[in-house]
């Protein structure tokens, strides 16, 4: 793929993520890869979990600085969901041990509070989608399933890749 580095530096970390629903509608976040003009995919918000910090800690703050709604960890469900994925980029490789969280709330306008300068810079747009309407291409796929969950163990979502570059693409 022309403009792609042959070698890509890789990052692991452990990853949070929250499911906001409102009424039969979920938030997502349109993120794109600026190494690839014209590329988007949509994701809930979420992000790493800092050193000290709990899955569910880390969830609650991400969700502050990602969409300005605060929320203490507790008002957190779950854990819903658990996965490990491999994120591709143009610039880099993220693969991140995620845990999920669901929070059902009203709706409101998201806004940017807190997102780092390259946050800031893959950040297109964020917005409500009804369930039976997300677009092709939101990560995880299994959302309508995260969405819908009501108790019990976490779901066990497995090694999953999603990338705007493949891993194992070497330019």
């Amino acid at each position: 793929m022309r403009g792609v580095p042959t070698e890509r530096p890789v990052k692991r970390r452990r990853g949070a993520r929250v499911v906001v629903v409102a009424a039969d509608a979920v938030l997502l976040q349109g993120d794109t890869d600026p190494g690839l003009p014209g590329s988007r995919f949509w994701q809930v918000p979420g992000g790493g979990v800092d050193e000290g910090e709990s899955t569910r800690e880390a969830a609650a703050r991400e969700l502050h600085e990602e969409t300005g709604l605060r929320v203490e960890p507790a008002e957190l469900v779950g854990p819903v969901a658990t996965r490990v994925v491999s994120h591709g980029y143009s610039d880099r490789i993220l693969i991140q041990a995620e845990t999920f969280y669901l929070l059902r709330t009203e709706r409101f306008e998201p806004v940017n509070a807190a997102l780092s300068e390259a946050e800031a810079r893959r950040r297109v747009a964020s917005a409500w989608f009804l369930v039976e309407d997300l677009p092709d291409d939101v990560w995880p796929s299994e959302l309508p399933t995260l969405v819908a969950w009501d108790g019990g163990a976490p779901l066990d979502l497995g090694e999953v890749e999603e990338s705007t570059v493949p891993v194992s693409d070497a330019g």
